[in-house]
């Protein structure tokens, strides 16, 4: 890294009234002709009017044109500018190296083509520096936001985010909003939980930041979309569904959880509406997550009725496809759909069995059903026979899990 041009005695006597340290970090990537007007309109907003201490970090992400040596140039020209080069690309490579590098009170990021209007910056940075938030996100999808893009890059970006919500319950609304901010002391400790160097980092890095109860503060920003991305669309898109497995499946086993946090106190009672939109994005979870297992139920059952039909009579043949698939099935629902719900084994499993004899009176039936109507159907008849009632069946089985055998407790209440 280049070393910082030492400050003139009225900058450091300006410097000491301030009450804060703020470092931007600008990855780059083969920039060599957009760094320059990067360093220069960045340069001169904070030099005029920003009132914290200030530096900018250039990350050189393994440029492969002269990206490097115009950044070391630059550094030269302007104060307050660093480099530091990495061999390897990836921007969540370069946010987790320089923001623990950074010795700033607070870290920032921000693309090189200034897509974001930077007006947006303090009240970006203001929300960490006065200890009210924690992190700090802009969004280009927030109430007063301003965008200019493209009708394809806006319906994958809204649908993306939309996924985020449904699937975690994220209350913030944009997640790959290249404008960004946290506290280092708060964000140090996150980096470590962090898997992803690429795309993902940012959202990744949200969703552990709430997930542990941590504050992020939106801050609705203009945006003009750069024409010149080099994003892999369908590669990036690939990498987030996988992503949001993991940090999912980190949830649900505990692995998600950060030590070394600020604890920030809980409300006494959430607003009314927060609490519906917890209860909507629950109630989605639930469905996907259901959906999903009883699909992989169905498919089980119907494949193990196949094979089991040709030594057994029907009626035995899916008693022991369904017993064998229930099992996992419940195992499945009871880790990966009603997270939150507790209560006594005993208890869950007897009504799980419950559950289990009114599935199997309803699939049964229908075979009974079918064999009452002709005296003798095709096997491939009563494969189709099963699988729609079986539709039927799961329905019923969501509402008596979700309502009956997994409800949760009375407000007040302790699960027996």
């Amino acid at each position: 890294m280049s070393a910082v041009p030492q400050l003139g005695a009225e900058e450091v006597r300006r410097a000491s009234n301030r009450t804060a340290t703020v470092d931007v970090v600008v990855p780059v990537y083969n920039e060599e002709r957009s760094l320059p007007g990067c360093l220069e309109v960045l340069s001169r907003y904070l030099g005029e009017g920003f009132p914290f201490s200030w530096s900018i970090t250039v990350v050189d992400n393994a440029s492969t044109d002269s990206t490097l040596e115009v950044a070391h140039r630059l550094a030269q020209e302007f104060a307050h500018v660093r480099v530091l080069h990495l061999d390897r690309k990836g921007r969540g490579l370069a946010l987790r190296t320089a923001w623990e590098y950074s010795d700033a009170d607070v870290v920032v990021y921000m693309d090189v083509d200034l897509s974001t209007g930077l007006d947006a910056l303090l009240p970006l940075v203001a929300p960490l520096v006065n200890g009210h938030s924690d992190l700090a996100a802009g969004s280009r999808l927030a109430p007063g936001a301003r965008t200019v893009r493209g009708g394809k890059r806006e319906m994958i970006s809204r649908g993306y985010n939309k996924m985020i919500r449904w699937t975690h319950g994220a209350r913030f609304t944009d997640a790959q909003c290249g404008f960004k901010a946290a506290r280092t002391d708060v964000i140090r400790p996150l980096l470590r939980q962090v898997r992803d160097e690429s795309w993902f980092f940012d959202t990744e890095l949200l969703l552990l930041a709430e997930h542990n109860g941590l504050r992020v503060h939106e801050v609705p920003v203009d945006w003009v979309e750069d024409v010149d991305t080099r994003v892999n669309v369908v590669r990036t898109a690939t990498d987030d569904v996988a992503g949001l497995i993991r940090v999912a499946r980190a949830k649900v086993t505990d692995a998600a959880r950060v030590p070394g946090l600020p604890q920030r106190p809980q409300p006494r009672a959430a607003h009314p509406r927060a609490v519906l939109a917890k209860r909507e994005n629950g109630l989605l979870w639930q469905l996907v997550s259901f959906g999903a297992i009883g699909l992989v139920s169905t498919a089980l059952t119907s494949v193990l009725y196949a094979l089991l039909r040709g030594w057994w009579p029907p009626l035995l043949a899916n008693l022991v496809a369904l017993t064998v698939t229930t099992l996992w099935n419940t195992e499945a629902n009871r880790r990966y759909t009603f997270l939150q719900q507790h209560g006594s084994s005993r208890r869950v499993h007897a009504q799980g069995l419950i559950v289990f004899a009114l599935y199997y009176v309803v699939t049964s039936g229908t075979l009974l059903g079918l064999h009452a109507y002709s005296a003798d159907p095709s096997r491939w008849l009563e494969v189709l026979a099963l699988v729609l009632s079986s539709v039927v069946g799961t329905a019923l089985r969501f509402v008596l899990l979700r309502s009956w055998v997994f409800a949760a407790p009375a407000e007040g209440e302790e699960a027996s």
